[in-house]
């Protein structure tokens, strides 16, 4: 069982890159899911802040008013849009640290399957060994037997 033993400090190094990468997957979801909260208090924001405008222009509202209400309308739409770029490149991120775990999670799941072959392997040598000497045991007596 010598290759089986030998191969599990392998599978022992795969399994810790394998939770490396579960990490840092898990940090990139938190980080991405970060971002799309705040688009979502953003866009929440801007739909409240134009129900308000609306509501006040029911009645007579001064141009320099409107304007400054369109200003900030304009500043949050770029706002919302930065958020957006910040989040499709968190997403971008976080897929590749998924594709990275999932690499890691099939080469250790690899080892694994291929130290279990190595252990069948071994026993099934084991097992031939045992029935020679077995064999051997038996023909020996056989032999004194019949001296």
């Amino acid at each position: 069982m010598a290759r089986s033993r030998r191969l599990a400090v392998v599978l022992a190094l795969e399994e810790r890159k394998e939770k490396e990468a579960l990490e840092r997957m898990g940090e990139a979801r938190e980080l991405a899911e970060q971002h799309r909260e705040q688009v979502e208090k953003l866009n929440r924001y801007q739909e409240e802040y134009r129900d308000q405008i609306r509501k006040s222009q029911q009645g007579v509202v001064k141009v320099n008013q409107l304007q400054a209400w369109q200003a900030f309308i304009t500043q949050l739409d770029q706002v919302i849009l930065q958020q957006q770029k910040q989040l499709a490149q968190a997403e971008t991120v976080f897929e590749a640290r998924r594709q990275e775990w999932l690499q890691a999670w099939e080469r250790r799941r690899g080892m694994e399957n291929y130290i279990e072959t190595c252990r069948q392997q071994e026993f099934r040598e084991q097992d031939l060994q045992e029935q020679k000497l077995a064999d051997e045991a038996a023909g020996r007596a056989f032999a004194r037997r019949h001296r």
